[in-house]
């Protein structure tokens, strides 16, 4: 035979309500008591009550134990007197209820926990709200109410509380839709595709709505780092976590003296051409979020200023005897590897480790192939905004485009700044606004030779000397080795006053393990393989 299931025991955890709970005689029974009213419902049999009461409560909390027992004989009554003075006072209520509860032995795999917070103070409910919120008492809420009408007013009604909003699917949607246009914000409204980056958004747009911590955007140049700043500031605005600006710098730019006064500021006459107060970007930045870019750029003078600012929100302006203050949130971006300019001496250790709580990698473009076509949209509609008119891509243009895009050919080495840019250029050229296959065509091959790797210009000028020697359909069909080799060698020739001179160079460090050389007949034989002579690729007469 099955087992029964053993059934869970409720216990109500709640303060006394020295006002609403009162009542002596035989009239008590006829007023609504938060406590007793409780104990009362017929679809909640509470197993447990653990009644808390001022020290001098200890009589009303008797009267309501004793009516308990007689509306509710299956409820164990417990009276837990609290050190609490002035039930007022936020930090003594919530010490002296956290004491408590700490010092508790909960089984929530036995027993379901309720928390009553229709009696005690304000404070008091706001206390008792904010343990269960954190899990410090694993249950739910519960909350009474006078009933309507004579017949019902004593007992009242009753609601439970689950502070797990996932359980509510009208506010879970919210949530998520709110949620959802955060992400969407932080994006720009673009609907990007790569697993990996909305991942990563997502994690910025929880971090940033929460936290008030240093955050540190890494990534190449121009993959969004100082647009992404924006928008986290902007968001964080939108939800009234902060009331200042936006202040940005490239401490790039940066040099010398004007450094720390750019930053920190100075006083008249802190150096010849103070001519006045200034206040300094940090001072701006009071009650928002600085945002500096390149950080790793930052002098070891204000990199410590910097760490002083970020740990004690105070600084010295440039010549001040005085300290100023400001509390900012620091977002901080940068292209470099911030641990190996730790280990190398150009960062300070204890700065990284005060920015370095949350950091987020920003791919680069080419990282992101299935992201170019919406991007490219998002170009095209600030492209038409620049220049006052609608942009278009034909079918065949933008398929083509795109082709180009997401292939390996495509570098994007400055990433969107290049993707900006080349939108920008077919926009500037689209005939009525519509760009045709022509129109992309030729920024395609701007592309290209913007890319072109380091060396391919020498390597470019190497084919046009083989084709000079030996026609340019004969050095195409050479493999790129070959090319590669003989050019340099024929290079060398050209330069050389003979063969045998042009040999001892070209062979100079094999030469030096033979003890009989002939550097011209070996240089001669070499030629000879690709069909060419000394007077070939040199224009002289052979020795």
């Amino acid at each position: 035979m099955a087992q029964k299931a053993k059934t869970r025991r409720t216990v109500v955890i709640g303060m006394l309500g020295t006002t609403l709970d009162t009542g002596m005689g035989s009239q008590r029974w006829t007023r609504w008591r938060p406590t007793v009213s409780l104990c009362q419902q017929e679809d909640l049999l509470v197993h447990r009550l653990e009644l808390l009461h001022p020290p001098q409560a200890t009589s009303l909390a008797a009267v309501i134990r004793d009516d308990i027992a007689q509306v509710s004989p299956e409820t164990q009554v417990r009276l837990t007197s609290l050190p609490i003075r002035d039930p007022w006072n936020l930090e003594e209520t919530y010490g002296a209820l956290l004491d408590h509860v700490l010092a508790q032995s909960f089984h929530p795999e036995e027993e379901d926990y309720l928390v009553h917070i229709t009696t005690g103070t304000h404070i008091a409910q706001i206390c008792m709200f904010l343990l269960v919120e954190s899990r410090l008492i694993p249950g739910r809420l519960v909350q009474t109410s006078p009933g309507k009408g004579k017949e019902h007013g004593a007992v009242g009604t009753h609601a439970i509380i689950d502070l797990d909003l996932s359980n509510y699917d009208t506010l879970a949607a919210r949530f998520r839709r709110r949620q959802r246009e955060g992400l969407s914000f932080l994006k720009s409204g673009i609907d990007t595709h790569n697993a990996a980056f909305n991942r990563l958004i997502e994690r910025i747009e929880q971090v940033a709505v929460q936290s008030r911590a240093p955050l540190l955007l890494t990534g190449p140049t121009g993959a969004g780092k100082s647009q992404l700043a924006k928008r986290i500031y902007a968001l964080k605005k939108a939800r009234n976590q902060v009331a200042g600006p936006f202040v940005d710098l490239n401490c790039a730019t940066l040099r010398g003296d004007g450094a720390m006064s750019t930053l920190f500021g100075h006083v008249k006459g802190a150096f010849t051409g103070a001519v006045g107060d200034r206040p300094g970007l940090m001072r701006q930045a009071n009650g928002g979020v600085l945002f500096l870019d390149e950080i790793g750029e930052l002098g070891p003078d204000e990199q410590a200023m910097l760490l002083r600012a970020l740990e004690d929100k105070r600084f010295l302006p440039v010549g001040a005897d005085k300290e100023a203050e400001s509390d900012f949130q620091l977002i901080a971006g940068t292209n470099r590897d911030l641990q190996l300019d730790v280990e190398r001496g150009r960062f300070r250790e204890d700065l990284l480790a005060r920015i370095n709580l949350w950091t987020f990698r920003l791919p680069a473009l080419r990282e992101r192939p299935e992201d170019i076509a919406p991007n490219l949209q998002y170009e095209l509609d600030q492209a038409s905004q620049a220049l006052g008119t609608r942009v278009t891509m034909s079918k065949e243009a933008q398929e083509y485009f795109l082709r180009f895009a997401t292939s390996p050919e495509a570098r994007w080495s400055g990433n969107f700044r290049d993707l900006n840019a080349a939108v920008l250029r077919m926009s500037t050229l689209a005939a009525g606004g519509r760009m045709t296959r022509e129109v992309v065509d030729e920024e395609l091959d701007r592309l290209r030779s913007q890319w072109r790797p380091a060396g391919a210009a020498a390597a470019s000028a190497s084919e046009d000397v083989l084709a000079e020697v030996m026609g340019a359909a004969r050095a195409a069909e050479l493999d790129r080795f070959d090319r590669v080799q003989l050019a340099d060698v024929v290079t060398v020739c050209r330069s050389a006053r003979s063969l045998s001179d042009a040999g001892r160079t070209l062979f100079s460090q094999s030469r030096a393990q033979k003890k009989s050389v002939n550097d011209a007949d070996r240089l001669r034989k070499y030629l000879a393989r690709f069909g060419l002579a000394w007077t070939d690729v040199s224009g002289r007469d052979a020795e």
